[in-house]
């Protein structure tokens, strides 16, 4: 009782505004305390016509009545404080704990549930039960909320049991009746099997989600790959296009140029003759104006007759049909190609965005394992298998000059390449390799692509694939394809076959053909080579994880020659 009777008082302490207990207490008239601070701040925010209420019984006062502290109250709470009241308050219920359900406004923290009275008390309160049902058969449990909840609705008795048959929970008297002879176990063992079921499963859902999140970098990388060599690709096109159009114009200007200077060439052989008669008139005039002053008349009649006065006059130019010529008919044809190079623009480009816009609905269609290409019948997860399978992803290629070693010849339009004893003179450029004879492809490859290449020669080639970003300047490993981690390359002689990368070397037991095709998986992370002819023959396959777009590389042995097929 004492417990019971020290919680009751404790309520009495508590401030109604803050419901903590009392601080530098004040009383106003109508007897009710407060904080002081507490009563302060809850009057200046009312501001209700200068009138002010209590907040517990609502006595209005007016004016505003004084506040002082209580001094008796105060004494009687530090007293209070030092005989055990913080220990009492250590009692209450936190969020996290089973609030007792007799307890007015401040609520202890319970310690037991009554299954009869289907209650929660504290300690006070547990007393006073005890007390009151002392020798009655009540079954206390250790405290729980919702109490119903735990108890049969029918039998108002604890859920022990659960039922496997009914998927729910029973007590020991509904496996009596309603589910008599079903498979049971207590629910201690049915929430550890459940509890573990759940474990394991929550344990996949994380494991599919990291799955899911790498996957998902991982598309992130290869759409951005993918995405800058198309860029790079199509500015290299449209820079091209650009270079031949203004190598035209070029040529156009010249032309116009030609006709002038021939135009001009004749009025001006024209214009010396004129100059020419001109003296030669001055001269005769002259010669006239003399024979004038004199004025014997037989003399004249026989000196004039020598006189030579041109009267033929000279043919001018058609400056007109020279106008027409090089303006109008130059200014038509130029029109002409205008609009026949618009036409052919508008619907190149047309083309191009339909090929960009049925790839985007081809990689909408599905995300899963068994999508298949728009126009590819092969399933993204298998590999192609016949040629006629690999010439789908076909790709042709083209060797940049700007990263032909000096010693590498190009011959068949720059499709093929051969190294000289003799350097060639090409400019200086910062993707020319320096020291081995080697040459990369102008565009990198993203996705799936295959492409083919012929060699000869005793000195053999190396075929393979780098990074960008792979050194060119040096005769060090750094630089030579298949001898870094940023290229792989296959090494083919007419007696041996190899396939290098990081420094590493597999010995391959068939024979290299003339004809290697290369097949790239960007996505899958494969790279494989073949042998070419009536069917294809796997010589190596390399699996591993491509981080950015991979360009297409060549090392060419002294006197051997290599040449980019195209199909």
């Amino acid at each position: 009782m004492a417990a019971a009777t020290i919680s009751i008082e404790q309520d009495q302490f508590c401030c109604s505004v803050c419901l903590e207990v009392l601080r530098d207490p004040v009383t106003i008239p109508c007897g009710h305390s407060y904080c002081l601070d507490c009563i302060e701040d809850y009057w200046n925010r009312t501001k209700q016509k200068g009138q002010y209420s209590c907040p517990q019984c609502r006595q209005v006062f007016n004016p505003r009545p004084l506040l002082s502290r209580n001094t008796v109250l105060g004494e009687v709470l530090e007293k209070f404080q030092r005989t055990g009241f913080q220990a009492a308050a250590q009692h209450l219920a936190k969020p996290a704990d089973v609030k007792c359900s007799v307890c007015t406004r401040r609520k202890g923290k319970a310690v037991k549930s009554c299954l009869a009275c289907s209650e929660s008390y504290c300690v006070a309160h547990l007393r006073v039960h005890e007390e009151r049902f002392h020798g009655k058969t009540h079954k206390l449990i250790p405290a729980v909320d919702q109490l119903r909840e735990k108890l049969c609705p029918q039998h108002d008795k604890s859920l022990r049991l659960y039922c496997l048959t009914d998927q729910q929970c029973v007590c020991s008297q509904c496996v009596k009746e309603s589910h008599k002879g079903h498979d049971t176990v207590s629910v201690g063992d049915e929430r550890a099997t459940q509890q573990k079921k759940l474990q394991e499963t929550s344990m996949k859902s994380v494991q599919k989600l990291k799955d899911t999140e790498k996957e998902l970098r991982y598309v992130v990388r290869y759409i951005k790959h993918s995405t800058q060599a198309a860029v790079e690709e199509s500015e290299r096109v449209f820079s091209k296009l650009i270079r031949s159009i203004e190598k035209q114009s070029c040529e156009v200007k010249e032309l116009i140029r030609v006709q002038e200077r021939a135009a001009v060439s004749q009025a001006e052989e024209l214009l010396e003759k004129i100059q020419r008669e001109t003296a030669e008139l001055r001269r005769a005039d002259a010669e006239l104006e003399k024979l004038s002053r004199n004025g014997d008349h037989v003399h004249f009649l026989q000196k004039c007759k020598s006189l030579h006065l041109p009267t033929k006059t000279v043919e001018m130019p058609n400056t007109d049909a020279l106008q027409y010529l090089m303006y109008k008919t130059m200014r038509g044809a130029l029109a002409d190609l205008k609009d026949s190079l618009a036409e052919t623009l508008e619907r190149e480009f047309n083309r191009i965005s339909d090929k960009v816009i049925s790839l985007k609905e081809t990689s909408n269609q599905s995300t899963s394992e068994k999508t298949k290409a728009k126009d590819i019948d092969i399933p993204y997860n298998s590999e192609p298998k016949t040629r006629a399978d690999f010439l789908q992803y076909y790709n042709d290629i083209t060797l940049d000059p700007n990263t032909a070693n000096p010693y590498l010849s190009f011959s068949d339009g720059r499709r093929a390449v051969t190294t000289r004893l003799e350097p060639q003179p090409y400019p200086d450029h910062p993707s020319r390799f320096t020291s081995w004879a080697q040459v990369l492809c102008r565009a990198g490859m993203a996705g799936r692509c295959y492409w083919e290449v012929e060699w000869a020669g005793n000195g053999g080639v190396s075929i393979g694939v780098c990074y960008k970003n792979m050194s060119r300047s040096g005769g060090g490993s750094d630089c030579k394809l298949g001898h870094n981690s940023k290229s792989w390359s296959l090494d083919c002689t007419y007696s041996v076959c190899s396939f290098q990368h990081n420094k590493e070397s597999v010995t391959i037991a068939a024979p290299c053909c003339s004809r290697i095709g290369v097949y790239l998986d960007f996505r899958g992370g494969t790279l494989s080579f073949y042998n070419v002819s009536d069917s294809m023959v796997l010589l190596h396959k390399v699996k591993t994880t491509f981080t950015q777009p991979v360009y297409p590389g060549f090392w060419v042995g002294l006197s051997s020659t290599l040449r980019v097929c195209s199909l």
